[in-house]
């Protein structure tokens, strides 16, 4: 037993041990990741059906929570936790994961320390508001209506950055929060080499005459039976439905409370089969990581994903590397033609295949195909980047928009409503989020290439529906670290090196070439 003297004069008049204020500190903790957990279950409710009328109210009720728990990491308390757990002589006597959670806190606590609390529950009441706004003003198609909420976030999102600080770029600072170390200057850099390559191959596959047929993919089907299917992908997955739930929404997302409670909604289009089933694959990827980070680290900030980059890299890896593959389809589509019955007939497994890898210029990011929708990350990127850099306003972003779908991907929104205002993510001021989804394909072409190569035959596990196997592997090497390990900690580890693009490059080659026969 460690214990540490505190001495008035030359007597010790307290005798506090290491393991006491351990114990202290992890209550604290697990306070505030109960309140977190409240949070996150009203969030969930707001947005898969909570009555119209009472989003105000909720809305104050998210503000007041949020606003005890932010004071929570700002109070005096953690200001003597945190001082008492750096001192040297402490934190050398603290394990790898407390000092993680200690380094966590830190960061957050600095961070936080800079707001004002009233102000932050300002902005929470805020963004849960714009949410609303944001759902009705996508459903009319009118960005006039959105614009005011969608102004003062942005508006508090640069008197927060001023308040944290920022090196080089303000936008740092918010791709920061979602990807540790990420900067401006890194993904000109990263974007740039992506670009430079995807282009080119987007464009010798617009010449390509061996277009796949997807003529069958757009029939009715019925919900109950795109619902029916997605939940046995799921359990085919390794989804635990004991530890979570599936429901709709009008935009897809999961929401992790706890290893033990880990819920995913999609969104169900009769007209279109790929929708519900990708969006369900993706956001089961998401739910897989969360289901299986350490239960040692329940109650604690490190249980959660180490970094969106990370998170989407496995939401990613499962919906396109897994799920878009043909050693998916050899297996599953049978399973997938029994479900709709008479629908699929004389359609091969092979031409299925092809089309739910069609490669087509388009409108809507979360319906894109694999190799463009990194153009439609790039666009949102460079959006962000001018909205705090101050070249760009808030009521020009209608057009800014259809600008740039114009020019990286040659089509122009309708409508406000599919263009921007397809996204939930500015509503909830998540700025510096988009990055994510690319670098999580970088990512995940990583990551597949070291699987394959301590696994074996991927194809071969895929294509007897051994996808277990995948999960297992991938629970060990990163998902019960949750937020232990820093991203590029992550891939170094798993990989063997720094993140490298590249092999995302030979994946999209490989497969393109191979599809439109280039």
């Amino acid at each position: 037993m460690i214990r540490v003297y505190l001495v008035k004069g030359d007597k010790p008049v307290t005798t506090v041990t290491l393991e006491t204020k351990l114990d202290e500190f992890k209550l604290y903790l697990k306070k505030m990741k109960s309140y977190e957990e409240a949070i996150g279950l009203i969030y969930w409710d707001m947005r898969t059906g909570a009555p119209k009328k009472g989003i105000g109210t909720r809305s104050e009720v998210v503000g007041e929570l949020s606003g005890e728990l932010f004071k929570m990491q700002v109070s005096e308390q953690m200001g003597t936790f945190l001082d008492y757990f750096t001192a040297a002589d402490v934190n050398e006597k603290l394990d790898r994961t407390m000092r993680k959670i200690v380094s966590e806190c830190k960061k957050e606590y600095d961070r936080s320390k800079k707001i004002p609390p009233a102000r932050y529950q300002e902005y929470v009441v805020l963004t849960s508001q714009s949410e609303a706004a944001w759902e009705e003003a996508k459903h009319n198609s009118d960005f006039a209506s959105f614009q005011p909420y969608l102004e003062k976030i942005v508006a508090m999102n640069l008197e927060f950055i001023e308040l944290w600080g920022y090196e080089g770029h303000k936008y740092n600072t918010l791709l920061d929060m979602y990807e540790p170390g990420m900067t401006v200057e890194k993904l000109d850099q990263v974007f740039g080499a992506l670009r430079e390559k995807v282009v080119p191959l987007l464009a010798a596959i617009q010449d390509s005459p061996h277009k796949p047929e997807t003529s069958f993919l757009k029939q009715t089907f019925e919900k109950e039976q795109q619902k029916k299917f997605s939940l046995y992908i799921l359990k085919q997955m390794g989804y635990d439905f004991d530890a979570g739930r599936l429901d709709e929404t009008v935009h897809p997302f999961a929401t992790g409370l706890n290893p033990g409670d880990v819920r995913i909604t999609t969104r169900y289009l009769t007209d279109d089969v790929n929708s519900a089933l990708f969006g369900t694959i993706h956001e089961g990827g998401h739910a897989l990581y969360e289901q299986n980070i350490s239960t040692d680290l329940i109650g604690t900030p490190l249980c959660t994903g180490t970094s969106m980059g990370i998170h989407e890299s496995q939401s990613r890896f499962w919906e396109n590397m897994i799920g878009r593959s043909r050693p998916f389809w050899s297996r599953y589509y049978g399973d997938l033609q029994r479900n709709y019955p008479g629908q699929f007939d004389g359609v091969e497994a092979e031409a299925f295949y092809r089309a739910t890898n069609e490669v087509k210029p388009s409108l809507i990011r979360i319906e894109a195909d694999e190799l463009t929708y990194n153009l439609h990350i790039m666009i949102r990127y460079e959006i962000e980047k001018a909205l705090f850099s101050g070249a760009v306003k808030v009521a020009e972003l209608p057009q800014v928009w259809n600008e740039k779908y114009q020019e990286y991907l040659g089509v122009s929104p309708s409508n406000n409503g599919e263009g921007v205002l397809q996204d939930v993510h500015w509503s909830g001021g998540a700025f510096g989020y988009f990055p994510s989804y690319a670098l999580g394909n970088m990512y995940a072409a990583q990551f597949k290439r070291t699987i394959e190569q301590e696994l074996g035959d991927l194809d071969e596990l895929v294509a007897a529906g051994n996808l277990i196997p995948i999960k297992s592997w991938l629970a060990d090497k990163i998902y019960q670290y949750g937020k232990l390990l820093t991203p590029a900690e992550i891939v170094q580890q798993v990989t063997g090196e720094e993140l490298n693009p590249e092999y995302l490059v030979d994946y999209l080659r490989e497969k393109y070439t191979d599809i439109y026969k280039l």
